[in-house]
């Protein structure tokens, strides 16, 4: 009877004060901690003493971890629900950069990407393209609507594997080497086709020849002082140039023939003006950069 009393009495201070703050506590832990787990942080560390702070700290040091490696381990559940690979707050982050730049040095150093399967494709149609156009004398419809689908895929093919190899972050030296030697490839195989056949005359060949060739070795002529950038009218004149080839390859009479001619006239005019703008562009930059250079010597012996 007295030790029920005395711990009753005892118990009756102790209970307020030792009964209701775990209660309390655990609502404190609950409103703060249960959205981003802290509870489960503060149980695994083993020890009650620690206060909520510094399990926010606890949490506040993963986020800060897993942003700059864009890794979930020790994460758990969290890690799950912030997706594979990364967790919440790699996902709160945005996408890690470290991922990013391992992702593009991945890319640059891949040949066989599909930019670059594009270009070898072109190269591969060259062979088969001439193939068809000289097929059964080289004067067959038949056989020319075939090396005419041929030259189509490598002028389509032309215009998505730069965009791609940009856009993706996939160019490489490879690229860089075939994609203009596939492209002078087609086009060249198809002006000597045609004049060789006598559909084509062959001066207007040794111009469009010449200066795409011409064009090519003054760029890597003046790369010391920058890149010359392709203009639209250089790419409306490949635009019309693939077009006007393509007409020729085909068979075509009658009214087909005459506006081929035309068509043909308009791209041999864009090869010439492009071409001209080009070499003025090389010898603006060639004197631009001389000019630089002299500055810097000067400031440098100055």
């Amino acid at each position: 009877m007295t030790g029920a009393p005395a711990s009753a009495a005892g118990g009756s201070s102790g209970a307020r004060r030792a009964g209701p703050p775990p209660a309390a506590g655990g609502v404190e832990r609950g409103d703060l901690g249960a959205p981003a787990g802290v509870g489960d942080l503060g149980g695994r560390g083993g020890s009650g003493g620690r206060g909520d702070l510094s399990d926010l700290g606890e949490l506040s040091d993963l986020g800060e971890c897993m942003d700059r490696t864009g890794r979930s381990e020790g994460m758990g559940p969290a890690g799950s629900a912030g997706g594979a690979g990364e967790g919440g707050a790699g996902e709160r982050g945005g996408a890690p950069r470290g991922g990013k730049i391992a992702a593009a040095a991945v890319n640059q150093a891949s040949v066989w990407n599909v930019a670059n399967l594009l270009t070898m494709l072109r190269l591969v149609l060259v062979p088969g393209f001439v193939a068809l156009m000289l097929g059964n004398g080289g004067n067959d419809p038949a056989w020319r609507s075939f090396a005419w689908a041929a030259f189509a895929i490598a002028m389509i093919t032309d215009l998505f594997d730069g965009h791609l190899a940009r856009t993706y972050n996939l160019v490489t030296d490879f690229g860089k080497i075939a994609d203009p030697i596939a492209d002078k490839a087609i086009m060249g195989a198809a002006l000597i086709c045609l004049s060789s056949l006598g559909d084509l005359p062959w001066w207007v060949t040794a111009v469009i020849l010449g200066r795409e060739l011409g064009i090519t070795l003054l760029r890597f002529l003046v790369i010391r002082y920058g890149v010359i950038p392709a203009s639209r009218g250089g790419k409306l004149k490949t635009l019309t140039q693939g077009v006007a080839v393509g007409m020729y390859v085909l068979a075509l009479t009658g009214p087909l023939a005459t506006l081929r001619f035309w068509v043909m006239a308009a791209a041999v005019v864009l090869t010439v003006a492009t071409g001209l703008d080009y070499v003025r562009q090389a010898i603006v930059l060639r004197r631009q950069g001389i000019a630089e250079r002299r500055a810097v010597l000067k400031e440098t012996e100055g």
